[in-house]
C-alpha cells in the first residue's frame, strides 16, 4: 500500500484517532485481517466475525509491528481508527487509495465476474501482463488476487496492495447477493470489466438465474467512463448486457461463434487441453492451453480480450496463454502420480455449471482406454433447486460413461441416486457419508491408468481428499 498518516485513514473511512495515537504515524507496511500477518508497519483490521472478532487480536497485531489498527470500538493500549462499519470502511480505504494512485499514476483496472472461471481468468490475466511491467519491475506493478479474493473483504485488500509503482490491478469479483458487483465497482472502478457466464452459483441466495443475470450486468455500469467491457458472446444473457453500456462504453465480445470480436476458431482438444487459434482484427495466432478443460478456451479468450485492449499484440497474447498454467489450488490440478493414477484435483468450489464441465473433461482425459473414476461431493447454495441439481450430475455422469462414481456425504446423495435412475448398476456408483469412508473405497479400488476426478464445494471439506490423493505423488 502507499504510505498514509493514521490521520490520512482517518480522513478516508469517516473514524476518529484513539487509543493516543499519533496523527502523524505512518502505515508502511500491508493491510492485513489475520493477526498473524502482522509485520512492521501494518494496518491491522479488526473486521468483527460470527465465530472469531479481531478487536480480541488487536493487541498480538501490535505487538507484532502493527502501527495502527482499524476498529469498531476502542482497545485499550490500541493506536486506533475507531470507524462505525468496519467492513465498510476497509472498502472506502481501498476506494481512497485506488484514486490517489491513478491520480498519481498510469494504473489500468481489470476486473472479472461470472459464475464459473472468475479465478482461472485473473491468473491468466496476470501472466499475460506481468511481462508488460519489464523484467526487474516492482512486485507491485501487477497486482492479481492471492486465491478467490473476490469479495466485500478480499477485494479491498487487493486494491491496498497497489502502490505508486502499479501499472495493472486485477480483480476478481464474486457475489452470492444482488448489489455486490455494483459495492465493488464502487470501489474498483474498472477499465476493462469482463462477465463470462451467467450460471446457478448461489442460486439459493438469488432465487433465480435472471437475478444472477442482472447481478453480474452490474459490471457493465461499473465501468469507468469510457472504459471497455468486455462480454461472452457465446452466453446469451451475458451477450444481451451490450444494451445497457453507457454512452462512451465500448463493448467487445469474446466467444466460438462467427460475431465474436476475439474468438476461438478450429477448437481441438488433446488429453483434455485444447488448442485453437485466437483470431481477432483479421489476424490470429496458434494457441495451445496447458489448462486441462475444453471450459478454459472462454476463460482465456475472456483474459486474451482484455490483454488486446491494453495494447498486447495478438502474437505475444497467444505465445503468453499458451505457457500458462494453474496457479490457483484445486482449479483442475493435474498431478501424475508414480503408480500411473492420474488425480484432477477441482476440489475449490462447485456449482452445476463448473461440475458439468469437470466431468466433461474427466471423460475426455480418459479416452477410451483409462478407467475414469469420479469422486463428487455436495454443491452448496443451490436453495430448492438442490435436489434436482445434484440428481442432473448423477445423470450426466453415466451419460458420459463414467467407470467409476464415488458419492461422498449426505449432502451430495442426489449425485448417487441420479445416476442409479440413469441406469448405473452394480457398484459403479457408491455413495459413502464422509471422507474417512471414501478414502476407504478409493484406496481398495484406485489402479494403475485410473483417472480421477475430485470436485465438490470448498465448505464439504472434500479438498483435503484430494491433497491426500496429490501427496502420494511427492
Amino acid at each position: 500500500m502507499i504510505e498514509l498518516t493514521a490521520a490520512e485513514v482517518a480522513q478516508a473511512t469517516s473514524g476518529r484517532l484513539a487509543g493516543d495515537v499519533e496523527p502523524g504515524t505512518v502505515v508502511t507496511g500491508p493491510v492485513v485481517v489475520d493477526s498473524r500477518q502482522a509485520q512492521a508497519g501494518s494496518l491491522f483490521v479488526a473486521l468483527p466475525g460470527e465465530h472469531v472478532d479481531g478487536h480480541d487480536f488487536a493487541g498480538a497485531a501490535v505487538d507484532a509491528g502493527a502501527v495502527l489498527v482499524l476498529a469498531g470500538r476502542e482497545v485499550d493500549g490500541v493506536p486506533a481508527v475507531v470507524v462505525d462499519d468496519v467492513q465498510a470502511a476497509l472498502g472506502e480505504l481501498a476506494r481512497s487509495v485506488l484514486a490517489r494512485v491513478r491520480a498519481g499514476g498510469d494504473v489500468k483496472v481489470v476486473a472479472v465476474t461470472g459464475s464459473v472461471g472468475k479465478t482461472t481468468t485473473k491468473d491468466l490475466l496476470g501472466q499475460l501482463l506481468a511481462p508488460e511491467a519489464g523484467d526487474g519491475a516492482d512486485p507491485s506493478a501487477v497486482v492479481v488476487p492471492a486465491g478467490s479474493f473476490n469479495n466485500e473483504v478480499g477485494l479491498p485488500l487487493t486494491v491496498l496492495r497497489a502502490t505508486a509503482a502499479t501499472r495493472y490491478l486485477v480483480l476478481e469479483m464474486g457475489a452470492d447477493r444482488p448489489g455486490n458487483i455494483a459495492t465493488l465497482t464502487r470501489i474498483a472502478p474498472p477499465d476493462v470489466g469482463i462477465v463470462l457466464a451467467v450460471g446457478s452459483a448461489h442460486l439459493g441466495y438469488f432465487g433465480d438465474v435472471e437475478t444472477i443475470a442482472r447481478t453480474k450486468a452490474e459490471m457493465v455500469s461499473g465501468v469507468v467512463p469510457g472504459g471497455t467491457v468486455a462480454l461472452n458472446a457465446d452466453d446469451l444473457r451475458v451477450a444481451a448486457m451490450s444494451g445497457l453500456a453507457a454512452s462512451g462504453t465500448e463493448v467487445v465480445t469474446f466467444g466460438t461463434i462467427p460475431a465474436a470480436a476475439v474468438r476461438a476458431t478450429d477448437v481441438e482438444v488433446d488429453a483434455g487441453r485444447a488448442r485453437f487459434a485466437l483470431a481477432a482484427d483479421g489476424a490470429s495466432a496458434h494457441v495451445a492451453l496447458r489448462l486441462v478443460g475444453v471450459h478454459h478456451v472462454t476463460n482465456a479468450l475472456a483474459a486474451a480480450t482484455a490483454a488486446l485492449r491494453l495494447g498486447v499484440p495478438l502474437a505475444t497474447v497467444a505465445g503468453r496463454l499458451s505457457a500458462a498454467g494453474a496457479l490457483s489450488p484445486h482449479r483442475m490440478a493435474v498431478t501424475e502420480r508414480p503408480d500411473g493414477v492420474t488425480v484432477v484435483d477441482d476440489a475449490y468450489n462447485a456449482n452445476p455449471d463448473s461440475m458439468r464441465a469437470a466431468l466433461r473433461s474427466l471423460a475426455v482425459m480418459a479416452g477410451r482406454t483409462r478407467r475414469s473414476v469420479a469422486v463428487l461431493g455436495e454443491m452448496r447454495e443451490l436453495g430448492d433447486d438442490a435436489r434436482v441439481a445434484h440428481d442432473e450430475i448423477g445423470r450426466l455422469v453415466v451419460r458420459l460413461n463414467i467407470k467409476q462414481l464415488v458419492v461422498v456425504g449426505d449432502g451430495a446423495y442426489h449425485i448417487h441416486e441420479g445416476a442409479l435412475q440413469e441406469g448405473s448398476w452394480g457398484e459403479e456408483s457408491v455413495f459413502v457419508p464422509d471422507l474417512d469412508a471414501a478414502r476407504a473405497v478409493l484406496t481398495d479400488s484406485l489402479r494403475p491408468g485410473d483417472v480421477v476426478l475430485v470436485k465438490a464445494s470448498n465448505s464439504t471439506g472434500l479438498w483435503r481428499l484430494a491433497d491426500e490423493l496429490v501427496e502420494v505423488a511427492s
